[in-house]
């Protein structure tokens, strides 16, 4: 039972990444209004071993997801500072901030520690399997990455926002927004 499962799992996983290399260039993320695929992920938090599970952080109140192409990388290096800059607005809103790369995963930990800070997550994804439930694949190098793409996703699993830019400069500002108007809608309620 198990063998099929896991066969019909890595099927699909082919038939994505088969896809995705075909256009040459990155997919459409999911949308807003998706139920966030379900997911756990080995990584760092300052630089040491952590483990992630999107069930379990959704517990605690709304994930901000943002997908990155490689640690160390300039745009990366940068988005991953200006999160660090950000992550107590973040912790105040009740949301757990986590980077996840496909992208020299070897070098997640010290990552977290350096560029991030010690002050969120940051998650291995060996060949892009997460990356690429969640549409934020980019094939436009020799090896798949990850794009460019921050998620906000409410307890229940909606995505509450899926924004995608190669600019690093937004994604702060993006997440942050649509959290400042998620609990809105929830005074409001």
């Amino acid at each position: 039972m198990f063998l099929s499962a896991a066969s019909g799992f890595l099927v699909t996983v082919s038939v994505a990444v088969g896809a995705c290399l075909g256009s040459g260039t990155a997919y459409a993320a999911l949308s807003q209004g998706a139920s966030a695929p379900d997911f756990t992920l080995q990584g760092a938090l300052a630089g040491k071993p952590f483990t992630f599970s999107l069930k379990s952080a959704l517990a605690q109140g709304p994930v901000v997801l943002y997908f990155f192409p490689a640690a160390f990388t300039t745009g990366c290096t940068q988005e991953a500072h200006d999160f660090a800059e950000a992550a107590e607005q973040f912790h105040a809103a009740g949301a757990t901030l986590v980077g996840i790369t496909a992208g020299n995963t070897d070098r997640v930990a010290e990552f977290s520690k350096v560029e991030c800070r010690d002050k969120f997550a940051v998650l291995a994804d060996p060949g892009a399997l997460t990356a690429i439930l969640y549409h934020s694949v980019n094939t436009e190098h020799q090896t798949l990455l990850s794009q460019r793409t921050s998620y906000v996703i409410a307890p229940d699993g909606t995505i509450l926002l899926s924004f995608t830019s190669n600019n690093p400069e937004q994604h702060v500002v993006e997440t942050l927004d649509a959290l400042k108007k998620w609990h809105a809608g929830k005074r409001q309620k």
